[in-house]
């Protein structure tokens, strides 16, 4: 399985790295080849200063070995052994009507001491964070996460999409990071679920990434904006960085497990601002913004 998966995000970097470039235009993706000392590596790609794209990654590592003490505690296991891998995105567009995204998938395993695999799960999910509200592309986003969903199981588009409105709430501001999409983990081989069963929904919303953004891009990355509403994107990155800083586990689990920390920031925008006690409009698009963000919408 860890072959079989490693084998799918390499392929799947290739194809959203190639869309990208093609809806950017005139950027490319800058390649970092890089070990991790305890075992594994992995592959970054970075986009900067595209005609679309200010700045955005596209990242796969698989990484092995002992497990970290951070890891060992949060499972409450002893000394094992370990195997995880995945592909992880933030694309942060120039356009403040363009809204950013991230999605991951990933997949582990754990050993005993004689090998065998005693743990194993999928993981992952993608979301998006506008900075003004198109209803109709939350509406795009989110039916393409269901539809990829309800090829598999039914209930996974309502539930998945309840745990990533939890999970990427910034608790401290009491709102969403944006308007979610799917999140899932510890998908395991129970409840009728096989590995193959989880392997073969997870590739099913990787393979969904691109149409479920893309268009959304090709929509939005011409329209006329103002430096005001440019000022209010960065203003609302601010909020994006405060979440991946304080909140988000992959970020602190990086941070704690001596991780590549190119790539564990590679989230971050280039371009952020923190204004003091900083309100929108009351009635403006800004405003309306806001109003959704604290309150999570049912899209579909």
């Amino acid at each position: 399985m860890k072959d079989q998966f490693y084998n799918y995000i390499l392929n799947l970097q290739d194809t959203i790295c190639a869309a990208l470039e093609k809806s950017d235009g005139t950027a490319t993706f800058r390649e970092d080849l890089w070990e991790r000392p305890e075992g594994g590596g992995g592959r970054t790609r970075v986009i900067e200063n595209g005609a679309v794209i200010e700045k955005g990654g596209v990242n796969i590592s698989a990484v092995h070995g002992t497990l970290p003490e951070a890891m060992r505690q949060l499972f409450n296991v002893g000394e094992a052994d370990f195997f995880a891998c995945g592909l992880s995105l933030v694309i942060h567009p120039k356009n403040p009507m363009v809204p950013t995204v991230h999605a991951n998938w990933r997949y582990f395993e754990m050993y005993d001491g004689e090998g065998n695999v005693i743990q194993q799960w999928f993981g992952g999910g993608q979301d998006l964070t506008p900075y003004y509200l198109f209803e109709e592309d939350a509406i795009h986003f989110h039916q393409t996460c269901k539809t990829a969903c309800d090829k598999h199981d039914a209930s996974f588009y309502p539930k998945f999409k309840k745990q990533c409105d939890q999970y990427f709430w910034n608790a401290h501001r009491n709102e969403a990071r944006g308007i979610g999409g799917l999140f899932f983990d510890y998908c395991k081989a129970e409840n009728g679920k096989t590995m193959e069963d989880w392997y073969n929904f997870v590739t099913e919303v990787g393979n969904s990434f691109t149409e479920a953004y893309i268009p959304i891009v090709e929509k939005r990355k011409a329209l006329p904006y103002s430096e005001a509403q440019r000022n209010w994107q960065e203003i609302r990155r601010g909020r994006y960085v405060e979440f991946n800083l304080v909140h988000d586990k992959g970020t602190l689990f990086g941070l704690k497990t001596n991780g590549r920390i190119e790539s564990i920031l590679m989230s971050l925008p280039p371009h952020v601002q923190w204004v003091y006690d900083h309100h929108p409009e009351a009635g403006s698009e800004e405003d309306k913004l806001v109003g959704v963000l604290r309150n999570p919408v049912e899209w579909i």
